[in-house]
């Protein structure tokens, strides 16, 4: 990834950040107001396409979370295939940091959520909820910084958060699948092994690709194995580099993230926050926001967080095996940890999985997310735009 490119990847997330604010502040008084019974009918409309025999209704909510977030993750899966092959996570001396600082930023939030929670088996599948980092909200925070915050900062904070979306693909597949149906992963089956035959005969033609990926989710939706996984897989084998019918080299990889990049950004994030922030505050108590789950994830995600990513940096970079951001102060790695706390996007999307929007916490879960992301943005902001953070 050239320097225009990381610039312009980080214009991106940073807009992007900032619709995603309005978007949540829109759907928190859309619930929360006169047209509370509009917001919750708009989420529960009816959706349904049949072809033959195969019928898949859901309601839009579903539709979102379990179709246009699969094409978020196929973008994730273009992003860290490109990352991984050729850019900021391709060699060990650029990976190490933020792939140990990523580790922690799991490990620790997960721990204290585990620390409220433990003995309560249903309570304990939300332990994936605080690990997650919304890169665009993240970004969109340090863009208002300028250049108080060295570049180096931001490739930190971009490959730790693409390195913690692979962490929660990882944590989807292996902990929140359900039962499976053995003639949909039969399909998906074949239908990845297409995809796989496709890149190793240099096939360039997108379409082709797009066909058997929506084979391939149709086939894992249907599976048990949640949908969203379908697009990582699709990513992974779509070419880096190919050739033409006149020889010549292109990327069909980046020509698809590049074209995506938008759409993501600017229409499948800010409906998905649209959709799944709208917390109905009316019914939350001062006893219910205190309670073991809310309390796991808020603070796993403030506290937690920023212990991971900066502990484990610390650590990293006394025993010699990485070293600090170029032009970095201790307290403005610091700073950068406590902006991983926003778990946002991602933290609502593990909460659908692990409770199934289940009403048992009457959206105390979901405050507790926003609460936790709003916390770690603002304290850290604050303390990168101190002068005490430069020194």
């Amino acid at each position: 990834m050239n320097g225009q490119t990381l610039l312009n990847f980080i214009r991106k997330e940073s807009s992007a950040g900032i619709i995603l604010i309005m978007v949540t502040i829109a759907a928190l008084l859309l619930q929360n107001g006169p047209l509370s019974s509009y917001y919750t009918s708009f989420l529960h409309t009816p959706v349904e396409i049949r072809f033959g025999d195969l019928q898949i209704a859901k309601p839009l909510l579903l539709w979102v979370n379990d179709g246009l977030m699969a094409v978020f993750f196929f973008m994730i899966g273009l992003e860290v295939k490109r990352e991984v092959m050729e850019g900021h996570l391709s060699s060990i001396r650029q990976i190490t940091l933020p792939a140990i600082a990523a580790v922690g930023g799991m490990v620790m939030p997960a721990v204290v959520f585990l620390l409220f929670n433990t003995g309560n088996e249903f309570a304990m599948n939300g332990w994936a909820i605080p690990t997650a980092t919304d890169i665009a909200f993240a970004l969109g925070i340090l863009s208002l910084l300028g250049p108080r915050v060295p570049v180096s900062l931001k490739i930190f904070l971009m490959a730790l958060a693409i390195i913690d979306d692979l962490g929660a693909i990882i944590i989807i597949a292996l902990f929140y699948t359900t039962e499976l149906s053995t003639t949909s992963i039969i399909i998906a089956s074949i239908a990845l092994a297409t995809l796989f035959i496709f890149n190793r005969m240099k096939v360039t033609k997108q379409s082709l690709y797009i066909v058997v990926g929506i084979v391939l989710w149709v086939s894992v939706l249907k599976s048990g194995v949640h949908a969203t996984l379908a697009g990582v897989a699709l990513a992974f084998m779509i070419p880096l580099y190919s050739e033409d019918e006149r020889g010549q080299s292109f990327s069909m990889l980046k020509t698809m993230e590049h074209g995506l990049h938008n759409w993501v950004a600017f229409f499948i994030l800010p409906l998905f926050a649209f959709v799944n922030a709208g917390v109905d505050l009316r019914g939350i108590s001062v006893e219910q926001i205190a309670g073991p789950v809310p309390m796991g994830i808020m603070l796993g995600l403030f506290i937690g967080k920023q212990v991971g990513v900066f502990g484990f940096s610390w650590v990293a970079i006394k025993l010699g095996l990485a070293s600090r951001p170029t032009g970095a102060t201790w307290r403005q790695l610091y700073g950068v940890a406590i902006l991983t706390g926003i778990g946002f996007t991602m933290s609502l999307f593990v909460d659908s999985l692990a409770y199934n929007d289940t009403d048992l916490y009457r959206y105390a879960d979901k405050l507790a997310i926003l609460l936790g992301s709003f916390l770690s943005g603002v304290f850290g902001y604050l303390l990168l735009r101190s002068k005490f953070s430069r020194r």
